[in-house]
């Protein structure tokens, strides 16, 4: 079961963003994702956005405070920290996570756990949502091959941090759910049960196992003519079994139906700029996360505008009237708003009967 709707949208808790983006009113986005830093210790085999660089910059501390404060006062409701580097490597992450959480707004990381210290935890933890790590094998040679980590001591210190960060958690009686996350490859898939065992052992709110999606930019070509079926299905048969009421496993059944799918269930992205946004590192902002360096799609930069000014500037009225007709084959198959778009695409398409409820 899939209590937290990982493997789906939450637009139907948003009725009110929904009617007013229906009603063709200015709406802020819903959900954002932000990069807080460039750089990253770790180089995954399949980065979707390797072709970033992994450049060494962070985003201002007072900047991107402001920015949060704009952005809460527009409506954002939700802020995931991630991107095109390692967020905990910015020094500022918990002050950042306590000012976005007083301002109203839901903060959540996806990490490689490397540096998620007992300083942020005892910091960050009471203003967090989730956590989610992305720990893509189930023993030591396989994450080392899939992570090319810069320590030999990362998959070790990956799991002492889960570890504290569970029991801290625990303690203080914090409602932060703690999971991990494994990208589903021919390498690791014969350790995804090892794996599982080990989050169990360890405390963790849940496992997801993910279909790689691979961004159309991504330098990295290993993976992206990648199809799930009966192999994966041999190696993931025993996880369920692992499941408890305190332990989810959630295998992304719907998203690897869709990866390996030849077409989309739709042919407009209605989501796109409308209800998420992407701040880079570098401060600009991108209306799509798979998008990144296309002019069209960036929208400004937090360094020399208010986040309330770029989303009701020109360049996003532009590229409103430009999604439209805009050729989605160019875009990321399984993008993190696919979801979204196929129920927004049934909104405007209802169809036949659509009164017989």
């Amino acid at each position: 079961m899939d209590k937290l709707n990982i493997d789906g949208h939450k637009m139907h808790y948003h009725i009110d963003r929904l009617n007013a983006w229906l009603n063709g009113e200015t709406v802020f986005p819903i959900y954002m994702e932000i990069s807080p830093v460039g750089h990253c210790n770790h180089r995954c085999t399949f980065c979707a956005l390797d072709f970033v660089g992994y450049q060494t910059r962070a985003l201002d501390t007072e900047k991107l405070k402001d920015c949060i404060t704009a952005m809460a006062a527009g409506g954002v409701r939700s802020v995931m920290y991630a991107g095109e580097g390692e967020p905990l490597l910015h020094p500022d992450m918990a002050l950042l996570t306590e000012h976005a959480k007083k301002n109203g707004i839901d903060v959540a990381f996806t990490t490689n756990g490397t540096a998620m210290t007992q300083k942020f935890c005892d910091q960050a933890l009471a203003h967090i949502s989730w956590i989610k790590v992305s720990l893509n094998a189930g023993d030591k040679e396989t994450y080392a091959k899939i992570h090319r980590h810069t320590s030999k001591d990362d998959w070790r210190r990956v799991w002492d941090n889960i570890a504290y960060a569970v029991a801290a958690r625990n303690s203080k009686k914090l409602a932060a759910k703690i999971g991990v996350q494994m990208v589903l490859l021919p390498e690791n898939a014969p350790t995804a049960t090892a794996l599982a065992e080990q989050c169990k052992k360890i405390g963790v709110d849940y496992l997801v196992i993910k279909p790689y999606s691979h961004n159309l930019n991504s330098l990295t070509h290993e993976y992206k003519d990648l199809k799930y079926g009966q192999t994966f299905n041999d190696c993931l048969k025993d996880l369920p079994k692992l499941a408890t009421a305190d332990f989810e496993i959630l295998i992304r059944e719907k998203t690897m139906e869709s990866w390996d799918a030849q077409g989309r269930a739709y042919s407009v992205c209605y989501s796109t700029p409308f209800f998420w946004a992407y701040i880079m590192a570098t401060g600009d902002v991108y209306a799509c996360s798979a998008h990144i360096g296309k002019p069209a799609f960036n929208l400004g930069n937090i360094n020399d505008q208010v986040f309330g000014d770029i989303w009701a500037g020109e360049k996003r009225k532009k590229l409103i009237e430009q999604m439209k007709t805009f050729d989605i084959g160019s875009c990321r198959k399984n993008c993190r708003m696919e979801m979204v778009n196929r129920f927004l695409y049934t909104i405007k398409h209802p169809g036949d009967h659509k009164n017989f409820i």
